[in-house]
C-alpha cells in the first residue's frame, strides 16, 4: 500500500471528542507532529474527517 505523511497543523481545542480521538489514532498529539501511515480505506476515512486540522503529503 502507499504511505502518506500526516502533519497536525491546527489545534483540537473546542473540537468534537470524535475528532480528538481520530487525531490520536493517527498518532498526532502536538501541533507540528507528523506520522507516516499506510493509505488504506480506514485511514483515508480518518483523514477525510479531520482534513481541516491536518496536512497530507505522499511519503
Amino acid at each position: 500500500m502507499a504511505k502518506v505523511k500526516v502533519t497536525k497543523i491546527k489545534s483540537t481545542i473546542e473540537k468534537d471528542e470524535r475528532q480528538k480521538r481520530t487525531m490520536s489514532a493517527l498518532g498526532l498529539n502536538k501541533i507540528g507532529s507528523s506520522n507516516v501511515v499506510e493509505n488504506n480505506a480506514s485511514v483515508a476515512g480518518m483523514i477525510k474527517k479531520v482534513s481541516h486540522l491536518i496536512k497530507v503529503e505522499n511519503a
